[in-house]
């Protein structure tokens, strides 16, 4: 008997291009998520963006705001779905002492930049960032030109 090799399964549910594009990422944290079951669904359909999304401080407690979790047609019909509500994020208490004095004192923002599997949970990726300056953004995209520049350059030598 042969044994048959599974494909690695890509366990990514979402990215957050944009904010490693806006912003200049220091540290990332990973963090758990609350979610109700019918977001759980939706999530492995892959109906969620994650594009505006970031991490606001209340009472002690993370939260997550801006993700949108689109509703699917079949979702159960005495729910109330909101597809934007906020959700909340499961740190440790230091985790969220050191996020909350940086983006308090030091002027970082904390993004979220993916969503993705680990095992039969759903993790959150978040990262403690600063903004980019427009010319820094054009110096990240002419490296990034460059580089593939000379990748051509040296394939075709």
């Amino acid at each position: 008997m042969s044994k048959k090799k599974k494909k690695p399964h890509d366990n990514t549910i979402a990215q957050n291009k944009k904010a490693r594009h806006d912003y200049k990422i220091e540290q990332r944290f990973e963090a758990g998520i609350v979610l109700e079951g019918w977001e759980v669904k939706s999530l492995r359909e892959g109906a969620v963006q994650l594009t505006d999304s970031y991490v606001d401080f209340r009472k002690g407690e993370a939260w997550l705001l801006g993700l949108r979790i689109s509703p699917l047609l079949s979702a159960s019909t005495h729910v109330v779905p909101d597809a934007s509500r906020m959700r909340k994020l499961l740190l440790n208490k230091r985790e969220i002492a050191k996020l909350f004095a940086a983006v308090n004192q030091k002027g970082y923002t904390c993004v979220a930049l993916a969503l993705y599997w680990k095992g039969n949970h759903i993790k959150c990726e978040i990262a403690l960032a600063k903004g980019k300056k427009e010319y820094d953004k054009r110096a990240t995209e002419k490296e990034r030109d460059w580089g593939r520049e000379k990748q051509r350059i040296a394939r075709d030598r």
